[in-house]
């Protein structure tokens, strides 16, 4: 590193490009990351890989021009020059965004069509960035929930430095989000604003009453009348009975009774979106993304539920980006869709139409992630106001790696998932039937990479992130990571390419 700290310091007068040719000359066995190279005052600050490690440079012709923030090793050059060998540092992640602003996350609620990339790695970037930049879709690069945090010993503010880190390497302007994902207390939205992240998503399915979507008409009215006698009144002379035209052949209709159901369902949620809203509002005034999520629930949310929702939001005053029904058919997760594809596109073509004669929010789909035979489907009907949440896809990347050029590590991750599953089980909702997984003892290695195309082989990995990433295989499956960055990205890329093309997003300019 230190000869690259040498050729940044003799090249420090001249242009970026000239710096970036000279030290990509000169680097030796030492990998530059090439869009990393920026000069900044009279400083250069770029980022290298060794064989270990990733880490920053910082060259300067004087220690009184080194940039404020940055911690590291100093080293007194050759010709009196000082360079910093920094570790990827949360400090040094401040320090990244307060010197280049674009690597901070923004908030996305004027973009048309984002895209969550739910890295439970902090490794996706790089790859989820190449996609991005040739599609017209803005990327929410950090998103996590406090599960998944739970499940790889991460925090918010980890999640949004490893973001930042190779969005500087990238050299990524164009703007991305970050998503505290299915939060569910002021505290915890707390704790992600306090790491930066300007989206949250607000998971209602602990203040609402799903339970009275099964209860009988003599049961909705008895809880009806114990709501307040004016929110009664008004939803009555609001909803019951009426039908409200979307287009020139689709209206939703509203008897009384499906009226007072959803006051006595979703209410308390509903006020408490509101109180989450004034909270964001005065943390952040409009530098904010609300999304709000009522798919945690066990059946689908009906049209008529979702325009109720919508129009009582819209009622109290809460701007919110996007929102996030429970789809008809089955989004487990790691597979495609299951279910009957006519009866998703009529139904979906409805909760589309909602969200564009109620002020054009993005339709959000939650475990989108390989849900290819939908797609075209919601690009289509949501003409792109959309958001596509993504999570365990790219950790199933980083697998299907792993199986081509480390068979051994595979195995045992496999062996792993096989030892974990019946206890994530208890906190993911699959059907794969495991018994149809081949005994990996079975396969050659050149097999094993196969297994990522068999819905029952995803799942069972899927799930099984957390034991493998916060065991002992942990160590193992990180360096194998560094060693195979190259390859991920390229796999990340495409298999993104795949999401964003089915989706019909338009290229970019």
């Amino acid at each position: 590193m230190k000869k690259i700290a040498e050729s940044a310091a003799a090249l420090l007068g001249k242009s970026e490009d000239l710096l970036k040719s000279g030290i990509l000359k000169n680097s030796g066995n030492v990998t530059v990351y090439p869009d990393s190279v920026h000069k900044l005052g009279n400083a250069v600050v770029l980022m290298v890989r060794d064989d270990e490690k990733k880490s920053l440079i910082v060259t300067a012709c004087c220690d009184k021009e080194i940039p404020a923030g940055f911690e590291g090793e100093k080293v007194v050059l050759a010709d009196k020059s000082v360079a910093l060998f920094c570790v990827l540092s949360e400090q040094n992640a401040a320090a990244l965004r307060k010197h280049f602003p674009w690597c901070a996350p923004r908030s996305l609620r004027n973009v048309r069509t984002t895209v969550g990339c739910g890295d439970r790695l902090g490794l996706a970037t790089v790859g989820h960035v190449l996609a991005a930049k040739k599609v017209q879709v803005s990327p929410v690069l950090a998103q996590q929930s406090m599960r998944e945090l739970t499940m790889t010993n991460r925090t918010f503010r980890g999640v949004v430095d490893d973001a930042c880190f190779l969005v500087f390497a990238s050299d990524y302007r164009e703007g991305y989000g970050a998503d505290g994902d299915h939060l569910k207390t002021i505290k915890d939205i707390d704790t992600a604003l306090a790491a930066g992240m300007p989206m949250i998503t607000l998971d209602l399915s602990d203040v609402m009453n799903a339970a009275a979507g099964d209860w009988d008409a003599a049961k909705i009215d008895a809880a009806f009348a114990e709501l307040p006698a004016d929110l009664q009144k008004l939803v009555i002379a609001e909803y019951a009975d009426k039908d409200f035209v979307l287009g020139d052949d689709v209206a939703v209709k509203i008897d009384a009774l499906t009226a007072k159901r959803c006051a006595v369902m979703y209410t308390s949620a509903l006020d408490f979106a509101l109180e989450v809203y004034n909270h964001l509002k005065a943390a952040r005034g409009d530098e904010f993304d609300l999304e709000i999520s009522i798919d945690e629930t066990s059946s689908p949310t009906l049209p008529s539920h979702h325009l109720f929702i919508v129009r009582e939001l819209r009622r109290r005053n809460v701007e919110f980006s996007s929102l996030a029904p429970r789809f008809i058919g089955e989004f487990q997760k790691a597979i495609d869709y299951i279910g009957d594809l006519d009866e998703f596109d009529r139904q979906f073509k409805v909760h589309a139409l909602i969200a564009q004669n109620y002020g054009n929010y993005k339709i959000s789909v939650h475990s989108g992630s390989d849900k290819f035979a939908v797609y075209p489907t919601v690009g289509r009907e949501t003409r792109h106001y959309l958001h596509l949440k993504t999570a365990g896809t790219s950790w199933l990347v980083a697998v299907t790696v792993i199986a081509k050029r480390d068979p051994q590590l595979y195995r045992d991750m496999h062996q792993c998932a096989l030892d974990n599953v019946a206890d994530m089980l208890k906190l993911y909702h699959i059907t794969a039937d495991f018994n149809k997984i081949p005994a990996v003892s079975t396969l050659k290695d050149e097999e094993l990479p196969a297994l990522m195309d068999m819905p029952e082989a995803r799942q069972l990995l899927h799930i099984n992130y957390g034991p493998i990433l916060t065991g002992n295989l942990r160590e193992r499956f990180f360096k194998a990571m560094h060693k195979f960055e190259a390859d991920y990205d390229a796999a990340i890329e495409a298999h993104f390419d795949k999401h964003l093309t089915l989706l019909g997003v338009p290229a970019k300019n």
